[in-house]
């Protein structure tokens, strides 16, 4: 299991948006987190600005959204829909894509979903609950 810290995670996303800015070669995956950025252009002044969105913090006091969470779970769901993990997901996410109309409004709202599943386990001290998950992302609107 890939398991980065902090650091590795915001730098894999610097990273991969430099590189599409100076048109080099990148992974599938940095192809992927810069789809997902190009999404965001909120983030781009940001990731563009390479050390300094290293320190920087983001805490639900300040009232602004953690870019780098943000694009990881969206990482995180893309992953989930190529392998259909936890089991349904992907066709529940097929649904909500045709009630919102949008992919990215249906991605935020599985994320909104995947980030429900993983507070829950963190203040259960357990693993995430697949099929709850699964059935959250069939009841959104």
């Amino acid at each position: 299991m890939f398991d980065p810290s902090r650091e590795e995670a915001r730098r894999f996303f610097i990273e991969a948006w430099r590189k599409q800015r100076a048109r080099e070669l990148v992974s599938p995956l940095e192809g992927l987190a810069i789809r997902l950025i190009a999404l965001h252009p909120e983030y781009h002044e940001l990731l563009a600005g390479g050390e300094a969105a290293l320190a920087r913090e983001w805490t639900p006091e300040s009232g602004e959204a953690n870019p780098f969470l943000h694009l990881s779970l969206h990482l995180a769901v893309e992953e989930q829909l190529s392998i259909d993990q936890p089991p349904g997901l992907r066709a529940a996410f097929e649904a909500l894509l045709a009630r919102a109309g949008e992919r990215h409004a249906a991605l935020h709202g599985v994320m909104e979903c995947l980030g429900e599943a993983l507070w829950r386990a963190q203040r259960d001290g357990g693993a995430p609950d697949g099929p709850a998950y699964v059935d959250c992302v069939r009841r959104r609107r």
